[in-house]
């Protein structure tokens, strides 16, 4: 096929059609015809050869040209598309009546000779428009169609890729492995069987309400995941059904869902006049029951917000009753108390009641009956008190009193100011220094011990000398095998300090050497930081310099 015995106008036409067809711009279907007939155009002049085809906008006209640059001689290699300075300047001159090529600097045409071609000038002359061979036309073919999808692949992708997060409507077209194949307009997407809720089956042509989860560009093309087990899908369910919640005035501040069976949401008013839940519930409980249609029956506790963590817990944890709330916030930990009957509905079918409290909240719940808790409390108060028997030589009675008083521990009675133990019945001022030394001979007692076992598990004097280590602490360290300072420094703060790690979704605890002498997870870095230092391995200098900043912007 020749281009010059075809239609030109027909070009035009056939890239306004196929644009039409695949809802892209023309322009690009134009440029996708420029680059296969340059391909095919490579095929007949050589491809060594910088062949560019221009196709007129307007009336179709396609005008083959070929294009030399300019190059330092070092970077000369293809002399059928580069000049060097020396071998253009023949070529550098006024055109002549019967020379076509024309000299290009920065885009604009050059008119003014004088100076000599320079790096980056390109020649470019007309080339007669080539004949299409069957195979050169089927290349063209393939360059276009290849062009196309892209642009349909990046269409695609720029439409969705903002609706991320909201709510979409889509007919079912197929089902391939248990996923579902979801025509939503411009494309597909998919529904994997892991977000359909419960046993969810679909036909062709199915009407299907979907939550967009993410939408990825990939090599094959846009990839549009869809998901009706999502949190926010419901969130967004919510959103639509309540104005309030649309215009602002109700928030929606945690989800938590098992789908097809049971749901949390926790909600907050900005306006004092309007109740949240009731506004989520709706007359006669229609907002909230179209949610639930939606979501195949799921059953949905709508809870008020607040701030104050126990609060918000004890009601996440309805209709179950709370007797007391513990919170551990450095833990992300919260021990419930509920009374004996209560235990079951607390807890919930399989779990499922303080499974959801816990993903509304963000913390680990432990609950226990009233009688659990009564059996620990009696348990640490006996622990303690035979603490006090052995280790101050004192009858069970008097030390008694000291653990109901709220002493734990011996460093308590030994450093506490007399006044807190003369108030105990039967305690003078005598007594009680008295106490103080039995308590400091035998806090001393079991330092000396200490060091000795440390010493013998072979802990060596730079690290028995390091400040901020107890004797105590020196004996666990050697019993783990830290032994040395450079041992010491080669510790991270959470294995010193403990933590908290996710694994699979569950937070796990990590037991810190010195977690039972109440290091913090700072005092940990602090110190592992000052034993980088003293052996040379940290320049204090950098560090100080990283401090700065921070304080600065605490300052601002």
């Amino acid at each position: 096929m020749a281009i010059t015995s075809a239609n030109q106008l027909e070009l035009l036409q056939t890239a306004e059609a196929v644009a039409r067809e695949k809802m892209i711009d023309p322009g690009l279907v134009v440029e996708a015809m420029e680059e296969s007939l340059a391909r095919a155009a490579k095929s007949r002049y050589g491809a060594e050869m910088d062949i560019r085809v221009s196709i007129d906008r307007k009336t179709g006209r396609a005008q083959f040209t070929r294009v030399r640059t300019v190059v330092d001689d070092e970077e000369f290699e293809n002399y059928q598309a580069e000049f060097t300075t020396e071998s253009a300047k023949p070529y550098f001159e006024p055109p002549k009546p019967n020379q076509n090529g024309t000299w290009v600097r920065d885009g604009q045409q050059i008119t003014d000779f004088a100076g000599g071609p320079q790096v980056g000038d390109r020649f470019t002359e007309e080339v007669p428009p080539v004949d299409m061979g069957r195979i050169a036309a089927q290349s063209a073919k393939q360059v276009i169609l290849q062009k196309v999808r892209e642009a349909e692949r990046d269409r695609q992708y720029e439409e969705f890729k903002d609706r991320a997060g909201t709510i979409i409507n889509g007919q079912v077209k197929r089902e391939e492995y248990g996923n579902v194949i979801v025509d939503v307009g411009r494309g597909e997407a998919i529904l994997r069987r892991n977000e359909k809720i419960g046993r969810e089956s679909y036909r062709p042509n199915d009407r299907i309400r979907v939550y967009i989860k993410d939408v990825r560009r990939e090599a094959r093309g846009p990839q549009i995941f869809l998901s009706r087990t999502d949190p926010q899908f419901m969130a967004e369910l919510f959103k639509m059904e309540v104005p309030e919640i649309y215009d602002g005035i109700i928030e929606i501040k945690a989800v938590a869902r098992d789908p097809g069976s049971r749901a949390k949401i926790a909600v907050i008013s900005y306006d004092n006049s309007i109740d949240p839940v009731g506004a989520c519930v709706g007359m006669r409980g229609s907002r909230v029951q179209a949610v639930v249609n939606e979501l195949q029956g799921e059953k949905i506790d709508i809870i008020p917000w607040n701030e104050d963590m126990p609060t918000f817990l004890v009601n996440a944890l309805q209709p179950a009753e709370v007797s007391k709330v513990v919170l551990d916030e450095e833990a992300e930990r919260i021990e419930v108390v509920v009374p004996d009957e209560q235990l079951s509905l607390a807890i919930g079918r399989r779990g499922q009641n303080v499974r959801l409290a816990s993903q509304l909240t963000g913390l680990d719940i432990d609950i226990m009956t009233e009688e659990e808790e009564s059996k620990r409390r009696q348990a640490e108060f006996e622990e303690r008190t035979k603490l006090f028997v052995d280790a101050l030589d004192l009858d069970e009675f008097f030390a008694q009193l000291l653990v109901a008083e709220g002493f734990t521990n011996l460093e308590e009675v030994a450093y506490v100011d007399l006044d807190e133990l003369t108030v105990i019945d039967g305690v003078d001022e005598d007594t009680a220094q008295e106490l103080q030394t039995r308590a400091r001979e035998q806090l001393e007692e079991q330092a000396r011990k200490a060091l000795e076992r440390a010493r013998e598990l072979g802990a060596e004097d730079s690290l028995i000398e390091f400040e901020g280590l107890s004797p105590q602490m020196l004996e666990v360290l050697a019993e783990d095998g830290v032994k040395t300072l450079e041992d010491f420094a080669t510790c991270a703060d959470w294995e010193l300090a403990g933590g908290w790690t996710t694994e699979n979704g569950q937070r796990v605890k990590d037991d810190g050497l010195l977690e039972k002498f109440d290091v913090s997870l700072e005092e940990a870095q602090t110190m592992v930081m000052t034993a980088r230092v003293l052996l040379g391995w940290v320049d204090p200098t950098e560090l100080e310099a990283e401090e700065e900043p921070a304080e600065d912007e605490q300052t601002v």
